[in-house]
């Protein structure tokens, strides 16, 4: 479980975020929206202790994430193209994460054969660096790094920009595939919301950080959440 508690954020006295309480079970595929400015990102820095809250605490499976590394074993994340290693190639990169994840050659090369329909034939075997790659490609490479060695917890920063439509089907499959067992806990946010109420089964809504819906997704989620954003 994920445990979020009176978080705040200020910058120069302007508060950028504001959250008195979100509890995220185990396994739980777990949506952000908001228009940009919502403070989406910036939740997702504190919780993976990227940036300190002003006030309040976040704790990842009773670890609180900026007292201890220990969430880090289990907890895969990729927020931009900052979380790459840019003069690595992908198989460098795929290479050294698995490494970080206890996995060795035969454990890597098993678990990015997976990937083959998502990659689509534009990542491996290039023999190009990752700064090299289009930010789509980059993403690709992202994402599948954050699901290496088997996490309880992922966490995804607008996973479906620069993804052309093809590649977003394909990641929609991907992670409703990583929540079957319910044993992974997915935290997604977009700012697409078709995607994101197709792959999550809770949805919170921020508005200049501040929590104003919260909602279990449904047939009438995706009107819902368009009408609130059309006012």
């Amino acid at each position: 479980m994920i445990t979020i508690n009176n978080i705040s954020k200020k910058y120069e006295g302007a508060e950028v975020l504001n959250i008195s309480s979100i509890e995220i079970p185990t396994g739980q595929s777990f949506g952000l929206v908001g228009n940009n400015g919502a403070g989406k990102t910036t939740l997702f820095n504190i919780l993976l202790d990227l940036i300190r809250p002003t006030t309040g605490s976040i704790s990842n499976h009773k670890v609180e994430v900026n007292k201890s590394e220990k969430w880090k074993d289990y907890t895969g994340s990729f927020i931009d193209e900052s979380f790459l290693i840019s003069y690595l190639t992908p198989e460098e990169y795929f290479d050294f994460i698995g490494d970080l994840r206890g996995m060795n050659k035969a454990d890597i090369t098993s678990f990015l054969s997976q990937f083959e329909e998502f990659f689509n034939g534009e990542i491996l075997g290039k023999k190009k660096y990752l700064r090299d790659l289009s930010k789509g490609n980059q993403k690709k490479a992202g994402i599948v790094a954050a699901m290496m060695g088997n996490p309880q917890v992922v966490i995804l920063d607008e996973p479906f920009a620069n993804l052309d439509p093809t590649t977003q089907i394909r990641l929609k499959k991907i992670l409703k595939q990583l929540t079957e067992d319910r044993e992974i806990t997915v935290l997604v946010s977009s700012h697409d919301l078709s995607h994101v109420t197709e792959v999550c089964e809770r949805i919170v809504v921020l508005d200049k950080g501040i929590v104003v819906k919260d909602i279990e997704t449904s047939t009438e989620t995706l009107k819902e959440l368009e009408s609130y954003f059309s006012v």
